[in-house]
Formats: C-alpha cells, structure tokens, sequence
C-alpha cells in the first residue's frame, strides 16, 4: 500500500444511538483499524480508519464490510451504507448525516423492530426428475419407447424428451414458487425476489420479518419443509444485515 495515500473514514452503516461506541479492530483492509461512531443528534455512522482509494469487491473486502455491519447488528439496528464509500473526515461524515438526517431518520423508523431473513428453495435432483416422470404420462412412455429401440434412431426423439422434461420442470418450478411465496408473502412485510441459478433452484428471497412474528414465519418455513422433504431443499438463513431493504448510497463529494 502506498505511504502516499490519504487516511479517510471509511462508512459501514448509519445506527440510531447518539453517544460514541467503539466495536472492535474489524476495520476494512486488514489493519486493525477500531470501528467507532460518528455522532450527529440522535443518528451514527459506523466507521473506521481507512485510506483514501478505491476498494476492489474482493472476496477479502466484501467480507470485511459485512462482518463489520453485521458485529453492529448484534446490538443496533443498522442501515447499510453501500460498499466503498470513504469520505475524507469525520467533519465530511458528520456533514453528511447533517444533510441526510430526515432520510436516515425515516429509513430507521422504517428498519426498527424488523430483520432480513433469506430464503432459497432447490429442487432435490433424482426426485423432481423422478416426480416428472410420474406425474407426466407422455414423458414416460416416450422415455419408454425410446429406450426399446435401436441407438441410431433415439437422437430426435431424445432431444424432443429433453424439451418436454425442461418444459415440466419450468412448470413445476413455477407451481412451487408460488406456492412457497404464497404462503410465506403474508408473514413479512416486504418481500425481495432475487435472480435464480441453474435450473433446480426454485426460490432464492429475502425477508423483511417483523421480530415479534419471526417464530410464524419460521413455522411457516419449517411447514414446507415437512411437506416437500422428498422434493426439495430449503436453505434457511437467520438474520442477516438487510442488503436487501437498504442499501444506502452516499457520493461523498456532494457534501
């Protein structure tokens, strides 16, 4: 690292408490640097000690930033300040939460009492292609033709076997998500649907639960897990910073 570069305060998260805390050496870039709060009135920024440069989204950084925010989660609720965002001071830090008060305010109000909870849904390999094959009589006996004749005269037909499989595959998919949507929508207050990978995974959401209802919609998870433990897979995650609901982007030069 270049002696050359500017030391900043780099931000992790905006809390609500307004006396100075400290949090330990997890500042990002592996130096010890102390997390600590920058107060304004009755609002916080969550910082460390940082040089001034552009931070890489490496593995190494990505997971600093968030074991920083989530250390703070343990005893405040949090506001997620978007990765890399260093401003010059704490003069610069304290003017930002100066000028953005009203917001950080309300988007707190919004976040207290609540919590993000993840959710990912995966079908079970051998058993939804097995399902598949009970459940759809025509994918059978082709499956079945094809398998009495001889090798040089399958290639069309597997490749239209393919095609019907892939089509009730993407039916049954859409089937159980909406499903576990339904049920599970209701519980949370707002609801993120995320991008899906490869073509078993069903489901892959986040929750915004309030806390007071979080052991209903952890019964809700758990009753469909009991009713699709044959089939598919649930991937539960407890609280979690709410990257999802929040993400806060600060341009430390307008300010």
């Amino acid at each position: 690292m270049g002696a050359d570069l500017r030391e900043g305060k780099y931000i992790y998260c905006i809390i609500e408490p307004n006396q100075p805390r400290t949090f330990g050496p997890l500042g990002i870039g592996g130096r010890g640097d102390e997390l600590h709060t920058v107060c304004f009135n009755y609002i916080a920024a969550v910082v460390s000690n940082a040089p001034i440069r552009k931070y890489t989204l490496s593995r190494e950084n990505s997971l600093a930033h968030e074991r920083a925010i989530e250390k703070v989660m343990a005893e405040y609720p949090v506001l997620p300040v978007r990765f890399a965002t260093v401003a010059e001071d704490e003069e610069k830090v304290r003017r930002i939460l100066q000028k953005e008060y009203d917001r950080f305010r309300d988007q707190l109000d919004r976040m207290r009492g609540k919590k993000e909870l993840g959710l990912k849904a995966i079908f079970k390999e051998d058993a939804i292609y097995r399902d598949i094959l009970q459940k759809y009589e025509h994918i059978r006996l082709l499956k079945e033709k094809i398998a009495a004749l001889q090798p040089e005269r399958t290639h069309y037909l597997l490749m239209q076997v393919g095609e019907m499989v892939k089509q009730a595959l993407d039916r049954e998919r859409e089937q159980c998500k909406d499903e576990i949507l339904g049920i599970l929508r209701p519980l949370a207050e707002e609801v993120k649907t995320n991008d899906t990978y490869g073509e078993l995974m069903i489901v892959n959401a986040a929750f915004l639960v309030e806390k007071e209802k979080e052991a209903v919609f952890d019964c809700g998870v758990e009753g469909l897990a009991e009713k699709y433990d044959q089939k598919i897979k649930f991937k539960y995650v407890g609280t979690v910073p709410p990257f999802n609901f929040v993400n806060l982007v600060i341009d430390t030069a307008n300010y």
